[in-house]
């Protein structure tokens, strides 16, 4: 028998409330904030990611999923969304728009070849927003606001705002020697992980989570302690503006986030369980990443959240949609063949007027058809028979209370509709 690839994972019937709200919510707040939706492909050029996300990430080393095509072109499927949002910016000459321009995507599938874990799938879906053509930091403000937001209006609680400064290309250079010049006496003590990205991505030293290197993360100098004026400057205004708008966050400096794009700002927000794999969401400022793929130095914030990881904690948390789905408004039932071409006829007229119409199985009696309704919640049966069809009406039960009573065929569309 056939299953679905290990890491990915099937979004059933009853599963689908929960991703409609996460969407709508979404959505509704991000245009609420003048973000406009935009989807781009499921795969581009493999160099796209190589340049973006960079060589020496976990991402691009270990986890792509990467191919030739007919033409002899490697694609990669697409492992995170701003190159792909940054692609489209410049090949559309955004650049010409009102500046930033704000952008926003639900429910795009992401791909990344790593250990499958609880909310955590090797196809996963992402909302996601991106503001790019302005460089002050109320925008990083904005960003962080509108993650929270969505966070908050799903009905998640106990959650932790986490926020670093990691610099850019002036003092982040000069910050990386002086990490180097603490980790060079203990490389011997570190993770294997830690040895690679000790000569291939210092940065990344600071997130590790094993036991071995917690230690040194802890007692690891600070970033913020090494800014440049300039980067000191924006950092102090973000944390002014959180602080106006009252987000409860926490400087972490050890925060540092996974691709080489980000610059200066870098947060993430947590839920009350594990730990750094368990983020519900992140982002951060991205200043270099157009000017890398080709484009003119254009300042950008963004952030992502993964779904599934998303309506996993809103499962822990006993949060989920306002209502479960209803199922259909009316099952049309019938008996005898005259009945069911009327009873055919009669669904797709509802249907026609708006309404959720089901048609009950053929071949099954009555007390059968009206059981096949209450195992769909329908709320009504509509019942068609010889007698019915005699007098031009149709028997219109409400399946909550049992009563029934009959309408002229002209008036079920009204008798369905609530009051």
């Amino acid at each position: 028998m056939y299953r679905a690839p290990r890491g990915t994972a099937d979004i059933l019937p009853d599963e689908q409330p929960f991703w409609r709200y996460v969407e709508s919510t979404a959505a509704e707040l991000c245009e609420q904030f003048g973000y406009r939706r935009i989807d781009t492909p499921s795969f581009e050029s493999s160099s796209l990611f190589l340049r973006s996300v960079g060589e020496a990430t976990d991402v691009v080393e270990k986890e792509t999923y990467t191919f030739d095509d007919r033409s002899g072109d490697s694609m990669t499927l697409r492992p995170e969304g701003t190159a792909a949002v940054c692609r489209a910016y410049l090949e559309h000459g955004m650049h010409v728009q009102p500046q930033p321009v704000r952008l926003y995507s639900v429910r795009a599938p992401m791909f990344r070849y790593d250990r499958p874990q609880a909310g955590r799938y090797r196809q996963h879906h992402q909302a996601s927003v991106e503001a790019i053509g302005d460089a002050d930091a109320a925008v990083d403000a904005e960003i962080i606001e509108l993650a929270w937001s969505i966070f908050s209006k799903l009905g998640l609680n106990d959650l932790t705002l986490l926020v670093n400064s990691i610099g850019d290309q002036v003092c982040r250079p000069g910050y990386l020697d002086v990490l180097r010049h603490y980790y060079q006496p203990h490389q011997d003590h570190l993770c294997a992980d830690c040895k690679r990205r000790f000569q291939s991505n210092p940065l990344r030293l600071l997130d590790c989570n094993k036991e071995s290197c917690q230690p040194y993360t802890i007692e690891a100098p600070r970033t913020v302690d090494h800014l440049c004026a300039e980067c000191k400057e924006h950092w102090d205004q973000l944390t002014g503006y959180l602080d106006s708008l009252s987000l409860p966050y926490s400087v972490d400096h050890r925060l540092v986030r996974g691709f080489d794009y980000y610059t200066r700002t870098v947060f993430e927000v947590q839920p009350p369980v594990e730990g750094s794999q368990s983020a519900i969401g992140g982002g951060g400022r991205y200043d270099g990443l157009i000017q890398e793929l080709g484009g003119r130095a254009t300042p950008a914030v963004g952030f992502a959240s993964g779904m599934e990881r998303l309506i996993l904690n809103l499962k822990r948390q006993g949060v989920g949609p306002p209502s479960a789905d209803p199922g259909p408004l009316a099952m049309v039932a019938f008996v005898g063949d005259a009945a069911r071409n009327a009873a055919v006829k009669l669904a797709a007229s509802l249907r026609g007027k708006g309404l959720p119409i089901m048609l009950a199985p053929p071949g099954k009696s009555l007390k059968a058809q009206m059981r096949h309704a209450g195992a769909l919640n329908a709320r009504h049966t509509v019942i068609l028979g010889e007698e019915e069809l005699t007098q031009d009406v149709a028997t219109v039960r409400d399946m909550a209370t049992g009563k029934q009573r009959q309408v002229p065929m002209t008036g079920v569309a009204e008798a369905l509709r609530p009051s």
